[in-house]
């Protein structure tokens, strides 16, 4: 009888050399069981557990700990960030639901012919109305040459397409004026748009949401000289930065780990009455609308009130993710005649721009005038799917292209109702990243 696993690993070309199962011909990870056994951990839903194990599992969930010490944090506040579903009155069931890509494709695919083309047309026109001021703005300031030029510790994690946009983010904020331009041979000394810092030694924090690994802030910290930093990030992460940081002596380095849907920035005490930057490379979806109301509460909207954001850089990311529950500024787009089953067609048409062939310059063509489904008589005879199947692969990528462009500027709208000055730019070239759109908004001198 073997004493390896027998299922077959493809990819290697050999059989699971993990220890079997008693009375059974797999191990634990390959055994065979049926779907209805597993349920989600309520714990961490991203992981299944097997019904009759729960109530054990339950006990002893690696998270159960972490999530007992976050609950009892004056900074979490469950779903403080998340939105309502209706800002006047909420469905609590609908509260919780999450629109999959499969029922944004469904309320697609729901669509006649006819009413698809008339949505492509009413995405165009809005497009044309509303997306005429994105600019493109790839800067690489000379800040950052140590990164730039590979100048960095060689154990430092280096791929030359996230250095690029990790700059052209820091270069965007020194080109606004929201970050200075520290003085040659003395890194750290700089001016922060006219901000007074809370003592004459100190300067705003940096607030990293979505961290990850935390590398934007490792050659923010490397680049421009910083004195506190927080990251937060609600997964665990193996090769974080944060040892390298932790090396700097008059670097303060807190990781915060919780979901941003909960947190209550303004009750983290070693961020009270601290100006701070905001600052994040690809906030997937959700997150950026998230990250948006946790800098800038409801009860400083509604009351004016003081609060501590000096500067924001968020590039966003993940469109296809975005929720209407979560977006920021549902009202603008009602206004532009968006509804929700809209909404989630246009999150899910954006998908296409990641999907495409990057090394052609689509950023350079002039969407609407290019984008048309030609001789559309002939699709009327088909159904949704095939007229879908059967776009041009550009066509398809310019809208997805649109759908982002039209969603990042609902959430740029939102920033300027909120006093701030702010812009909406291309960060860096398609050719980089598709993911390319960067929030920017700060505190001027006036407001």
């Amino acid at each position: 009888m073997a004493s390896h696993c027998m299922f077959w690993l493809k990819n290697k070309n050999r059989f699971c050399a993990n220890t079997l199962l008693s009375h059974s011909s797999y191990c634990g990870n390959h055994t065979q069981r049926s779907n209805d056994q597993w349920l989600p951990c309520p714990i961490d839903p991203s992981h299944n557990v097997l019904e009759e194990n729960l109530e054990s599992h339950l006990k002893r969930c690696p998270l159960l700990k972490q999530s007992q010490s976050l609950s009892s944090q004056r900074y979490y506040q469950k779903g403080i960030n998340a939105g309502k579903e209706n800002e006047k009155e909420e469905d609590e069931d609908e509260a919780h639901e999450v629109v999959t890509s499969e029922m944004k494709r469904n309320v697609v695919y729901a669509l006649n012919v006819q009413e698809l083309f008339s949505l492509i047309d009413k995405i165009k026109s809005i497009h044309a109305s509303i997306c005429k001021e994105i600019q493109e703005s790839f800067k690489i300031p000379e800040a950052c040459h140590l990164w730039t030029n590979r100048e960095v510790d060689k154990k430092l994690p280096y791929q030359e397409k996230h250095v690029l946009q990790q700059a052209s983010i820091l270069g965007n904020l020194e080109h606004f004026g929201v970050l200075g331009k520290p003085k040659e041979g003395d890194i750290g000394e700089q001016s922060w748009n006219g901000v007074k810092s809370v003592s004459s030694d100190d300067v705003p924090a940096v607030v990293e949401f979505g961290a990850g690994r935390g590398y934007l802030t490792q050659v923010l910290a490397d680049c421009y000289g910083i004195k506190k930093v927080i990251l937060v990030e609600r997964k665990a992460y193996k090769l974080k930065a944060d040892r390298s940081l932790r090396q700097k002596e008059s670097l303060s380095l807190e990781r915060l780990r919780i979901d941003i849907e909960d947190l209550k920035l303004d009750a983290v005490d070693s961020l009270k009455e601290v100006p701070y930057l905001a600052i994040s490379k690809h906030l997937c979806g959700p997150a950026t609308d998230m990250s948006m109301r946790c800098c800038i509460p409801e009860e400083h909207q509604q009351n004016n009130a003081e609060f501590y954001l000096k500067g924001l850089a968020l590039a966003t990311c993940c469109h296809h993710l975005c929720q209407w529950k979560h977006y920021i500024n549902k009202k603008y787009m009602l206004n532009l005649g968006i509804s929700k089953e809209e909404f989630n067609a246009l999150s899910w048409f954006t998908s296409w721009a990641v999907d495409a062939d990057h090394c052609s310059k689509l950023s350079e063509i002039d969407y609407t005038s290019h984008l048309q489904i030609m001789d559309r008589e002939d699709f009327y005879t088909l159904d949704v799917a095939d007229v879908l199947r059967n776009m041009k692969s550009t066509d398809r990528a310019m809208l997805g292209f649109m759908c982002k462009d039209i969603i990042d500027t609902g959430r740029w709208k939102w920033l300027k109702e909120q006093h701030l000055e702010s812009h909406l730019v291309y960060y860096v070239p398609s050719t980089i990243s598709p993911e390319n759109h960067l929030l920017l908004a700060w505190r001027s001198s006036k407001s």
